[in-house]
């Protein structure tokens, strides 16, 4: 049964909104990615993504990302577990397991709130970031304070529409190989 005909026979979906957020890390000269990998190993940054993004297990959440972020995700955490996985994608007839396709952004939020997710996190890459931007009610953004090699930039934002609350800032340590900060923006 297709997402779609789930919640239309679902007498049990109540949800009438969704919260949307983006969730990025990205370095002081802008990058997000190297090689398919990110060019920066922060554990705090992986379990506040997992425990953001996951919830507190009383709900269910959807991650949307791009196929280029599916492929990257290392095989023991693809798809990632107690998440609905959407993949956008322009490649007709693509399918894993796991993985729910999408073709548009709308699509995307369409398979997600037929999922009956609480929330939906947009978690790149650049293209994602880009198309999904004007959906989203929240961006988690966790600078890490180096300037990095990378090949793949965070798309730019205007961020005069947002306002920023800086959450934590914490120290390089031997899980953190560089200083970071952690912020919510919210639109204005």
């Amino acid at each position: 049964m297709r997402s779609f005909d789930r919640l239309i026979h679902s007498p049990s979906h109540q949800r009438l909104s969704m919260r949307t957020c983006l969730i990025a890390a990205v370095s002081e000269n802008g990058f997000i990615g190297v090689n398919g990998d990110l060019p920066w190993r922060v554990k705090s940054d992986m379990m506040r993504f997992k425990h953001l993004t996951v919830g507190d297990g009383g709900e269910v959440n959807a991650v949307i990302m791009g196929r280029k972020t599916w492929d990257s995700l290392p095989d023991a955490h693809r798809p990632l577990s107690d998440r609905i996985n959407i993949v956008l994608t322009k490649q007709i007839g693509w399918e894993k397991d796991g993985a729910e396709t999408a073709f548009y952004p709308g699509q995307a939020m369409e398979i997600a709130f037929a999922e009956g997710c609480e929330e939906a996190w947009i978690i790149g890459g650049a293209g994602t970031y880009s198309a999904m931007f004007d959906r989203v009610d929240e961006i988690h953004l966790t600078t890490i304070h180096a300037d990095v090699e990378g090949d793949v930039k965070m798309p730019e934002w205007d961020k005069s529409e947002w306002t920023e609350e800086v959450i934590e800032r914490l120290e390089q340590s031997e899980n953190d190989e560089h200083s970071s900060s952690y912020s919510i923006w919210r639109k204005k």
